[in-house]
């Protein structure tokens, strides 16, 4: 068996993508070369780690087992790497960091640049994803810490408070809903939505509780960010819902807001892992800066 640290991450990255491609791209190879390793891989052990279909990659059942090892491996070798950056200048350390729409938009530019400012050997691996991914992500290793809704299951998770987060409602001024001061979620999905990109982890989130509804969203656009999607119910082109936050920081608000009461939009956010005390000095480190925002 001959594996080097490059190919285990990139087969973690076609795992995390779904896609050799992708997974290639995010670990600097070539496609090419990336599927040169992983044929690499697989004829070292002569068993397949792979699924290739039409619409991606999954994982064998030793492909599952590859992944299980892969990233205790990767964040052994971290820890060993961080912990004798103080004995070799330029050494850095990496923490990976996932989280949801609204905290990679609203909450987190601010206090991870000052972060990454005041720790030079330090750099953030951050990515957004759904909460229940997210859990999943660190039940199975592949992340220091997450930020998550108090919606997903985190029982066998070690959690603290991070950010109140409420979702509103957003409506054109001349809407036909802005003249009621309370509005019901089933109540807006007979009418036209601006929404975000549907790889969000806030459009997927939406989507899921208007399928609670019995009923789907009738999106009309898709904006790439929450500035886009504001601009856009201003003038009209439909209604949407967002983070409280992202409206806070509108200084003339072109729109009417309206809370909305279903459980699950009274959000708070939560910072997330396995286990506090076990993170590597450096993710400790992060874990502070993020619990004094």
């Amino acid at each position: 068996m001959h594996f080097d640290l490059t190919d285990l991450r990139l087969y973690l990255h076609i795992l995390d993508t779904g896609n050799i491609t992708a997974g290639a791209a995010r670990s600097h190879l070539s496609l090419a070369a990336a599927s040169a390793r992983i044929r690499a891989m697989e004829a070292s052990l002569g068993t397949d780690f792979l699924e290739r279909g039409r619409r991606g990659v999954t994982p064998t059942a030793a492909g599952k087992a590859l992944a299980h090892h892969a990233r205790i491996l990767l964040q052994q070798a971290e820890r060993m790497r961080q912990d004798l950056a103080d004995y070799a200048q330029g050494v850095k350390g990496q923490i990976r960091l996932l989280c949801n729409t609204t905290a990679i938009s609203e909450y987190l530019p601010e206090v991870l640049a000052t972060f990454l400012r005041d720790h030079p050997n330090l750099d953030i691996d951050l990515q957004e994803l759904p909460s229940a991914r997210i859990t999943h992500a660190l039940r199975q290793g592949a992340a220091d810490i997450g930020i998550v809704s108090d919606a997903v299951d985190t029982s066998d998770l070690q959690t603290q408070p991070f950010r109140d987060d409420p979702l509103v409602l957003i409506l054109p001024l001349d809407h036909p809903l802005s003249d009621s001061n309370e509005v019901s979620f089933s109540d807006t999905l007979r009418h036209d939505f601006v929404g975000l990109r549907a790889d969000s982890a806030l459009a997927v989130y939406l989507e899921e509780q208007a399928l609670h509804a019995g009923a789907r969203l009738q999106l009309r656009i898709r904006a790439d960010g929450f500035e886009g999607v504001l601009r856009m119910v201003a003038l009209g082109a439909g209604i949407a819902i967002v983070p409280s936050a992202a409206i806070e920081r509108v200084p003339a608000q072109r729109f009417k807001s309206l809370p909305l009461h279903e459980p699950w939009a009274r959000r708070k956010l939560l910072l997330c892992a396995r286990d506090f005390s076990a993170l590597p000095a450096y993710a400790k480190t992060l874990l502070e800066a993020l619990s004094g925002v």
